[in-house]
């Protein structure tokens, strides 16, 4: 009983890490399958096992085939089927597989009374693997060396030679001779350390050392289980996707602990935007309202309101594209005509200084004479003059845009 305690606590151990299979990305499920064949040999530890030589216990071949797949690079399952000789001694001779040409292979000082032992057990196993390498140290594709620890069970069918002396054939018989009714079948746990040694991407060599815990039918009335430890050779194929891609977790960025300075300097930000936007509203409306609220400044001969006015950027004495159009139109005007007029230029003197204005002064008025001269207007019909006062329409810097310009209005 302490023995199958002490597995169960090793089963316990080997499953508890698998939650951390978790943390690994997982892949289709037709990927990381693999088939393992294994064989070696195995000893027997039943009652009188003892009185048998050791050696030839250990000629007690064992044989496995496997087919399994790897869910995870931690998490895998196989299942397939064995086959064991167990070859030891017994103390009756109806009892499973006695046999009494095995004389030979009994210790000189065995008791009378005790019989070799040889039968067979074939049926099918089914084992949980998991990488304790790929837990320790971390997933690594093409890693040489790994090591699995498994755990699981086992159902096998028991057949012996019919004849005591070996000369007969082998059948499915259970304990006392084969009597009607006890045929046999064992259970067994086992566990294990699978060492596997990669020989290339789809080929690893494998060394099995196992144990398992078999239920007792071949001594009756004895202990309930038999250890049978084992260690195998073998190969194993994997097929298609081998490896396992890079696991990734998303992370959630560190946040400033406090935000309300960065808060407020946004605010103040935008309250100097919204600023700014009402002055140029303002602005807008100013020059919107300028024709509407305009007179025309008391020139001898010039008319109430000016024919048109030619705005200029500051400190600019060319015409701009859009004033050119109003330059274009006026030409129009004054070709379907025949009244002369008074050109006038204006410089703010709000910006600049008087040197700079004089010359931005005659500069624009010039120019626009000469654009309409050049537009088919003659020049005895333009007179020009400069005024070095203020527009009268603007009223403090800020309309001082209005008064970069040359006014044009009919001669009286």
């Amino acid at each position: 009983m302490k023995k199958i305690t002490l597995l169960a606590c090793a089963c316990a151990l080997f499953l508890a890490p698998a939650v951390n299979a978790q943390e690994y990305t997982f892949n289709r499920m037709q990927d990381n399958w693999f088939v393992q064949a294994t064989g070696g040999v195995g000893v027997m530890m039943s009652y009188k096992d003892a009185n048998m030589k050791l050696g030839k216990r250990f000629m007690a071949p064992k044989a496995n085939l496997f087919i399994g797949k790897w869910f995870s690079p931690l998490l895998g399952v196989r299942i397939g089927g064995h086959f064991e000789q167990m070859k030891g001694a017994t103390t009756g001779i109806n009892n499973i597989g006695a046999r009494t040409d095995m004389a030979d292979q009994m210790k000189d000082d065995a008791d009378r009374g005790i019989y070799g032992q040889k039968f067979n057990r074939i049926g099918v196993t089914g084992d949980v693997l998991f990488n304790i390498t790929n837990w320790i140290c971390g997933y690594k594709p093409g890693r040489f060396y790994n090591a699995t620890i498994y755990a699981g069970a086992s159902t096998s069918w028991d057949f012996y030679n019919d004849k005591q002396d070996g000369t007969g054939s082998w059948k499915y018989k259970g304990w006392n001779n084969g009597k009607e009714g006890s045929h046999d079948r064992n259970f067994a746990l086992q566990a294990g350390l699978l060492n596997s040694f990669a020989l290339g991407k789809h080929v690893d060599l494998l060394l099995d050392l196992r144990f398992d815990m078999v239920q007792e039918h071949m001594d009756p009335g004895h202990k309930t289980w038999v250890e049978y430890p084992s260690a195998q050779l073998g190969f194993a194929y994997k097929f298609g996707k081998t490896e396992w891609d890079e696991a990734t977790c998303p992370t959630c960025p560190d946040c400033p602990p406090d935000l309300t300075a960065e808060l407020e300097a946004l605010r103040n930000k935008l309250a100097q935007a919204n600023a700014k936007i009402r002055d140029l509203e303002n602005q807008l409306n100013d020059c919107l309202n300028w024709k509407k609220n305009h007179k025309c400044p008391n020139t001898p001969g010039a008319k109430e309101a000016p024919l048109a006015t030619i705005y200029y950027p500051r400190g600019k004495s060319y015409i701009t594209p859009v004033q050119m159009e109003v330059v274009d139109a006026v030409a129009d005007v004054m070709n379907n005509e025949n009244d002369n007029y008074l050109l006038t230029g204006w410089a703010d003197n709000y910006t600049g200084n008087d040197e700079i204005n004089i010359k931005l002064r005659h500069d624009r008025v010039n120019g626009v004479k000469n654009t309409l001269v050049g537009k088919g207007i003659s020049e005895s019909r333009l007179s020009t003059e400069t005024n070095n006062a203020n527009h009268p329409d603007v009223y403090g810097a800020q309309s001082a845009p209005l008064g970069r310009c040359v006014t044009i209005v009919r001669n009286k």
